[in-house]
This record gives structure tokens, sequence and C-alpha cells, in this order.
């Protein structure tokens, strides 16, 4: 039984990476195979089911009834696809042939959800589709839109507006392409490539190593799709460097975790979510891709500036350079890693291609390199890249599900209609500010545990239109939405990223959550910062755009002193709080809605408290320790 489901495991797994890269790069129609897309998405989610199944088994190893139960739920979403055409055509209804399938399908697709993403998605799916079927019995602004449960079924089932929808379409094509390029970067590499990159920059410097988590950190994460897996990634290298050089483990895991985090929100991937939001606001992707660079780049000024304060009030010092490798040879031993990502860039911005063929091309780039440097030669590492990709896409595709089941309820029922309306009553009551505070707390409980692309999914749809509806612009409301999503892996009690690093750093879980939400905790105050003026998003004109950043970074410079200066001795607080408050009047002083359209001078003003907040960690810094390198052992 052992080797039947290992060999049915990577089977599954097989196809959904290389079944996937054939239906995403159009090699079906190559072949002269016709499919519509929610035929094939019939195919390819019945698979990921029948893997998800086998992934988390009922018991210590797969059995007879998990390989049953992954047949079933084939067969029932394979009916689907190979009768989705005709029921285009048949008006006669809702009959046993489809919706007992129906029923089969969705009520395995579930636990497949639950086994391969976690109970959290799954409870708050199921009270989704319990409202949908019951929620016209509530009273008030809440109750549903009625339908008979077999019409409601049908249209979870086989509607493009539910799981065979956007959301899995976006997630089976464009999302695996990246995949597909991340998983190959890592088995072939990369990865490493890029930690000894940013260590031999800056390894040697003070707090070296845990500038190199950050800097690392967000080169992998731009193209990583989870940050659980940044973390696996690089902070295995990262966290003993910064533990072994004086950070405590709770600040080295705290980092590691903020650093990776911020890749999921870093373009031009966004953890696969920039090409939902294009999809979404219906602009180009390189839309999004602009508007999200400035607030990656401040985001992790903020966790670099605090970083480096926190070196300067340790007085911890770097690795030294003869345990560092050397940049040039570095460069010159992993240069054909950077190649692949000039391609993708240049496709995806030049060319204005298609993000699958980008990410695809790029991919072909690298495995052509890896191959002449002697990678990607063995039997192991195809294993890891094709059976480890294709794993990897189990919880992306059920979550691609669980988002159409979202998506059909909302639109069904008129749940998200009703929600937006209870919001925007509420924020014509209490103003924007508050309305922007109950957004973000809302943000981050629903995405707690949850993966991002389904944070985005469903906050798109539930609190976005409220937010346009308010006076936002689209992309700053989505980018708003989005952005505290992320940030829910970082704050308690379901911290993912916080307590995934703890685990590599030996810390305490609870210790690591607290910091990662301090070290994350300016960031968090860059959305209202474009909610009140989207020129944070580059959409003004170069004077507001120029304000707005040199009034942000010094509030980012000033804020992240004074959080340090609140840990240090009694007779330093009031310069930190009146740093804090300083910097949070830099920080709103370039909005409109608070100076006008001429506040120049805010920016000139910012510009000059950059350069005094230079002077300030060099008056109050300790000695550097000496022994704040420890030795290996």
């Amino acid at each position: 039984m052992l080797a039947l489901t290992s060999f049915l495991y990577r089977l599954y797994t097989g196809f959904l990476l290389v079944g996937g890269v054939v239906w995403a790069s159009d090699l079906m129609l190559w072949l002269d195979v016709q499919l519509i897309d929610a035929e094939w998405l019939g195919i390819y989610l019945g698979v990921a089911v029948a893997g998800a199944f086998l992934h988390g088994p009922y018991g210590e190893k797969a059995g007879a009834i998990d390989i049953l139960l992954g047949f079933v739920a084939m067969a029932c979403w394979g009916w689907m696809a190979f009768n989705f055409q005709d029921w285009l055509v048949d008006f006669e209804g809702a009959t046993p042939a489809k919706f007992v399938p129906a029923g089969i399908a969705i009520l395995l697709m579930m636990e497949g959800l639950r086994k391969a993403s976690g109970l959290p998605i799954a409870i708050l799916v199921w009270v989704l589709i319990l409202y949908g079927l019951f929620g016209h019995m509530i009273p008030g602004p809440l109750q549903a839109h009625y339908q008979r449960p077999v019409d409601f079924l049908m249209y979870i089932y086989s509607d493009t507006n539910a799981v065979p929808g956007l959301v899995l379409v976006i997630i089976a094509g464009m999302v695996l392409a990246f995949i597909v390029f991340g998983k190959l970067m890592e088995v072939s590499g990369a990865t490493n490539f890029f930690t000894e990159l940013a260590m031999s920059f800056m390894g040697h410097k003070r707090g070296g190593p845990a500038k190199v988590a950050v800097v690392g950190s967000s080169l992998f994460g731009s193209i990583s799709s989870s940050p659980v897996g940044n973390i696996m990634s690089t902070g295995v290298v990262t966290i003993p460097l910064m533990k072994r050089t004086g950070f405590k483990p709770h600040y080295a895991a705290a980092i590691e975790a903020v650093a990776s985090t911020g890749g999921q929100i870093a373009p031009p991937v966004m953890g696969a979510t920039a090409f939902l939001m294009a999809e979404f606001l219906q602009i180009d992707y390189f839309d999004v891709v602009v508007a999200a660079v400035l607030p990656a780049l401040f985001y992790y000024l903020c966790l670099f500036m605090q970083v480096d304060a926190v070196a300067v009030r340790e007085g911890l010092k770097g690795v030294p350079k003869s345990e560092l490798p050397r940049f040039w040879p570095v460069l010159r031993s992993g240069w054909a890693f950077i190649l692949p990502l000039a391609v993708l860039i240049y496709l995806l911005f030049w060319q204005n291609s298609t993000p699958a063929f980008a990410a695809l091309s790029a991919a072909l780039v690298l495995l052509v390199f890896a191959l002449v440097g002697g990678k990607m030669r063995t039997r192991d590492e195809w294993a890891r890249f094709v059976f480890g990709g294709g794993s990897g896409m189990i919880p992306l595709v059920m979550i691609g599900a669980a988002a159409g089941v979202v998506v059909g309820v909302m639109n069904a029922s008129g749940l998200g209609q009703s929600l937006s309306f209870i919001l925007v009553d509420a924020g014509g009551s209490w103003g924007l500010l508050p309305m922007l505070a109950i957004t973000a707390v809302l943000c981050i409980i629903l995405g707690m545990g949850m993966p991002t692309t389904a944070i985005y999914v469903i906050l798109a749809t539930v609190l976005a239109p409220a937010l346009t509806k308010m006076g936002m612009t689209q992309m700053a409301a989505h980018l708003f939405i989005f952005y505290f999503g992320v940030m829910s892996f970082l704050t308690p009690p379901v911290a993912v990223s916080s307590y995934v690093a703890a685990g590599l750093a030996k810390a305490s879980m609870w210790r690591t959550g607290w910091i990662g939400m301090r070290l994350s905790s300016i960031a968090m105050l860059l959305p209202f910062v474009w909610a009140f003026d989207p020129a944070l998003l580059l959409d003004g004109t170069p004077i507001a755009i120029g304000v707005v950043i040199a009034t942000t970074t010094a509030a980012i410079f000033l804020i992240s002193r004074g959080f340090v200066t609140l840990q240090e001795p009694e007779d330093r607080k009031e310069v930190a709080i009146g740093l804090g408050l300083v910097a949070l009047a830099f920080a709103f002083g370039s909005s409109p809605i608070w100076l006008g359209p001429e506040s120049w001078y805010a920016g000139a003003a910012g510009l000059v408290a950059i350069a005094a907040c230079w002077l300030i960690p060099a008056r109050h810094a300790p000695e550097m320790r000496q022994d704040a390198v420890k030795s290996p052992a």
C-alpha cells in the first residue's frame, strides 16, 4: 500500500507541475487539444484534491480510504469538466445528475482544503457556504438572497463566477509559472547565491547578518510565493549568523520573519497577488507593480533602520571579513542566476509579455544555465523540482477553489453589497481615519493563519468596495487591505512567520511574535499615508511624489530611532517620544488633507530631519563590544 500511495502522490504532483506548464504555455493549442478554462480547471482541481488527501491522510500513512476519496473527487470534478459545454446550453435545470456530483465534489474539495491549507480557512469558507444556504433566514441588513439549495450548489460547482472562475484560472496559469521559476531557483542554488552575495557586501558591517537577512530575504521573497518558504530558505543561514554576532535568539527570528514576510508586498511577484489585483481592478500588471514599488522600498527601509539602531544600541559588530565570501568570486560563480531575473523583468516591463510567458521563459533560461553549470543533472534534483513544485501547488489550488467559493457566495447572496453598505455607513458617521483603523484590524483578524492569495481575495471582495466608496482610489484601497492582510503573518496570536522563524532560532514563539510586531509597526503606518496621499503609490505630480518621499523617509528615520530610544535609560524617553511625534508630523505632512497642496516646506523640513537624525545614534551609541562576535563553538 505504501508503494501505491507513494506512486499515486508522485503521479498527482507531477501532473500538477508538468500538466500545468503545458496548459500555461499554450502547448495544448499547438497539440490541437481544444479545452476551455473550466474544463481544464475541473480536471486540475480534481487531481489537486486527490493529492491533498494523500498529503494529509487520516491515519499515520495514506491508505485505501484516502486513495478512494481522491478517486471520487477526481470523478466528480471530472464530471463537471466533461459536461461543462453541454450544461451551458442545457435548460433542464439542476437535475440529480448535476447536483449530486456537485454536492460530493464541494464536500471533498472542502475536506481537501482543510488538509492542505489548515482549519481556519476551511472554517471560514464553511461559514460562508452555510450563509449562502440559510442566510435568507437572517433578518436585517445581512439577509441573503434566497436560492434553492440545488441551484446554489450548481452555481458554486460549475459557474465561472465561482470555483472554476478567475482566481483558479490565475493560480493554474500565472501563479504556477512563477512557482516553477521559484522552485527552479531554489533547487539550482540561487537562494544560496543571493544570500552569499548579500553576506559579501554587508556581512562585516554592524549588525551585518541581520542586514543580510533584510536584503537576501527581500531579493528571494520578491519571487517566492510563501513567507514560510522564504524563512526556511534564507533563515537557516542568517539566523545562526545573527545569533553568533550577538543578536538575541528572539530578535534574530523576528528580523528574519519580518524580512521574509515583506517579500509578499515586494514586486515583481508579490506572492502572486499582483496578478490577481490586476484582474480585479481590470488594469495592467505593470500598473500594480509600479504602485507597489515605494511601499516595498519603505517597508525594508523601516526594517533596515531598526536593525541598524538595535546594532548601535547593543554595540553589535559584523562577521570578520576573513570569514565572509568575497563579492567578486561569488558574483562570478553565480552571475547566471541574475540573467533569468533580467529576462523576467525585460519581458514583463519592456515587451509587455504575459506574466506566465515571462516567468516560463525566465525558467527556461535558468534551466539552460543550470545544466551548463553542472546543476539539474541528477535524478534527485529533478525529483525535488517536479514533485516538490507540484506538491507546492496543492495548497495553492485548494486556496484558489476556496476563493472561488467565497466570490460565488458573495455574488449569489448579496453579502458583499450588504457589508459594503454597513462599512460605508459607519465610515460616513465616524470619518475616514477611524474607518481605516477598523479596516486594518479586520484585515489582520481575517488574515490570521491564511495564505496570502486567499487573504487578498476575501478582503478585496468584502472590504475594498467600502474603502473606494469612502473616496480612496481603487489602487490605494486594494493595496491597503492586502498590506494589512500580509501583516497578519506577524501579529500574534497567529503569527505564522514569527513562529516558524522562532523554531529555527530555538526562541520563545511569543517573544518572537511581539518583537516581530514591534519591528513591523512602523511599516504599518505606511498604508495610512497613501490612503490620504496616493503620491506614495506614484500617483501624482513629480513635486507631490518628491515631497511624500522626503517626508516619509524622514519619518522612518526618526521613528526608528525613537523606538530604540524608548528601550534605553529613563532619561532618554522624552527624546524618543519627541522624535516619534515629530516623525508622525512629517509622515502626514505631505498629505493635502492636512496642509493643502502647497506642502513643499514639509518635504524640506523632512530633509533637514534626515540629516539631524543621523547624528543622534552617534551621540548615544555605546562603545562596540569586542566580544560580540562569538566563536563558532
